[in-house]
């Protein structure tokens, strides 16, 4: 669809048409779990974590954290609009690369202006990373731009609150409940988010509450000869039944994967007693004595013994309870395309027969010192930790949005601080933009202003291409920045000449122009006082759980003889007012500095 010339109209409609509020698109209560049911999202209470609210709830509210239905693109005849020749709703066409296929792609939603989205979230046993909220920036920027074109978007994110690392933390802890440990984590993700500025999703569906669906799963494998039980009465999805499993998202040689899937969680090792095929994973884990937890275990018996379900099989229970047999977008990072993604389409398909999802769109890792970032290799980093002020938040985002989404990412200081400089450039100009027409009362229809006519269409034009085109978002930024470059160009113009007046209606449209833009890369925003009480406030004689985080990186930097980050951490927790003291054969010791 060819892009529009913006008239005059367009440019009033820019400089005097409100933000909307809107109605929030929920899921219907009767698909909920009874212990969730009624647990919404609260307006002023980020921590509150929600799994769904009703279709029939029309929640209506100004706050910019809420998800916002984004009035309809400027340049386009939006999902607002119907076409004059035929009165059919007309929406522009977002290209995507689709890593199923390997190649940009058209976005076909199966209804028509509305899109489902599943994406994989967090595993709730500790403090999610910065490389982590990579994806969840990806998704929300996604999200945002098919909202500014008009598309509804109907988006899941599980909660993984049952798994190895959470038995094993939970146990490590000493934990009556499981429960304790990842309700807490839980918050502190909602923290993050909220801190990001990321629209919330329609659902955060727990794994533990869809263990009765998993099983129906296993039960239709089962019937489908696709799953077997081993003798310990554990459940593997028989791959050597599905035609082209290993070869959907990627394209493994036989030896290739066989390694691989030996050293990947939530696949069973290679020598495993009963397992039928080394590429063959697991659905259900059976109860191991001494070593899982009674408050993680389930059973339906005959057919399910004592245990919990493999990982890869929530994805498909929630993805398919929530948004049916196929799903028009699925994401997350470059990480889990195999083994996790592959599985999911394997166990999805393997039920339906149908196609499990139509487009599977996957973000670069983020780098530290040219390493992946990863909590295994001890080089992570939390949000609260590499980003302690308001400003570091922001400049997160900026940074991270305004990149290729494909692309890997180099988290360094000298990225932050360039991120930093460009939210600072924004900033000023809108604050001059704010007062120099603060007390304008008459703007004119623009006619006479080349900025209106001229420099914020093509801005805009420019901005909505990029956007369209694999979220292009380098492109969008410059963009923006063209925009921001103007109003630069005119303020100082006038600065240097008193007889000379300002273009009143050419900087009326690059501030809209810029708010409308700011609808899909979520910066102009104040970074809640939640963030900073992330980690709950102690008394002197407990050691702050940054600190406590900080030392068990340290450990880990040690443990892979990494020595340039562990002294780096070391220095951190010195800023922080804090000793640590190796102790051989033992945890260090943490004191605080007198």
């Amino acid at each position: 669809m060819p892009l529009l010339s913006l008239s005059k109209t367009w440019i009033l409609a820019l400089t005097l048409v409100p933000t909307l509020s809107v109605e929030a698109w929920t899921l219907p209560s009767s698909q909920l779990p009874a212990r969730t049911r009624s647990s919404l999202w609260i307006e002023n209470d980020p921590t509150q974590l929600p799994i769904s609210t009703s279709h029939q709830t029309l929640s209506k509210t100004t706050s910019r954290t809420r998800r916002r239905k984004s009035r309809a693109s400027l340049l386009y005849q939006s999902a607002t609009q119907e076409d004059a020749t035929n009165g059919a709703l007309v929406f522009p066409e977002i290209t995507l690369y689709n890593s199923l296929t390997r190649q940009k792609e058209t976005l076909s939603p199966l209804q028509k202006g509305q899109f489902s989205m599943y994406t994989c979230g967090p595993t709730v046993y500790d403090y999610a990373h910065v490389g982590n909220f990579r994806a969840f920036l990806t998704y929300d920027v996604l999200k945002r731009a098919l909202q500014y074109f008009g598309y509804t978007v109907t988006h899941i994110c599980n909660l993984t609150d049952v798994d190895d690392k959470i038995i094993q933390r939970a146990t490590e802890l000493g934990l009556e409940s499981a429960l304790e440990l990842t309700q807490k984590f839980e918050r502190l993700f909602r923290l993050d988010l909220h801190a990001l500025n990321i629209v919330p999703a329609d659902g955060y569906p727990r794994a533990t509450d869809h263990v009765e669906e998993m099983m129906d799963m296993i039960a239709t494998l089962h019937d489908k000869e696709l799953a077997y039980e081993t003798a310990d009465g554990s459940w593997y999805f028989r791959t050597q039944a599905q035609e082209g499993y290993g070869q959907q998202l990627v394209q493994f040689s036989s030896q290739a994967s066989e390694e691989y899937n030996a050293e990947q969680e939530g696949l069973a090792t290679v020598n495993e007693d009963g397992k039928e095929h080394f590429q063959d994973f697991c659905l259900w884990k059976a109860y191991k004595p001494g070593v899982d937890r009674d408050d993680l275990v389930w059973e339906r018996p005959p057919l399910f013994q004592k245990g919990r379900p493999g990982w890869h099989l929530e994805c498909s229970a929630m993805a398919q309870k929530y948004l049916g047999d196929t799903i028009d977008l699925h994401g997350g990072g470059v990480d889990l395309k195999f083994p996790h993604h592959e599985n999911e389409i394997a166990q999805s398909q393997g039920c339906t027969g149908k196609t499990f999802c139509n487009c599977w769109f996957h973000n670069g890792f983020v780098n530290i010192n040219s390493e992946k970032m990863s909590k295994s290799l001890g080089n992570f980093l939390t949000l609260t930790t590499a980003c302690p002020s308001a400003v570091d938040v922001r400049a997160y985002r900026y940074l991270v949005v305004s990149s290729q989404y494909r692309n890997p990412l180099n988290f360094s200081p000298d990225a932050m601080k360039a991120a930093k400089s460009a939210l600072k450039r924004i900033d000023a100009v809108q604050t001059q933009l704010t007062e120099a027409l603060k007390d304008a009362k008459e703007l004119g229809d623009g006619s006479d202003s080349k900025i209106a006519q001229e420099t914020v269409p093509k801005a805009l034009q420019n901005f909505e291409a990029a956007l369209l085109d694999d979220l292009s978002m380098p492109r969008a930024a410059a963009s923006l920045f063209g925009l921001v470059k103007a109003a630069e160009k005119e303020l100082k113009r006038v600065a240097k000449n008193d007889d000379a007046s300002l273009d009143l209606p050419g900087l009326a449209a690059i501030q809209s122009a810029l708010e409308q833009m700011d609808k899909v890369f979520g910066i102009f925003y104040d970074v809640p006082d939640t963030h900073a009480s992330a980690t709950e406030k102690e008394d002197d004689s407990v050691v702050p759980e940054e600190v406590m985080e900080l030392v068990s990186q340290r450990t880990a930097a040690k443990e892979s003889k990494d020595w340039e980050l562990a002294d780096s951490l070391r220095a951190r927790i010195t800023e922080l007012g804090f000793a640590v003291k190796d102790v051989k054969g033992g945890e260090p010791l943490v004191s605080r500095l007198d």
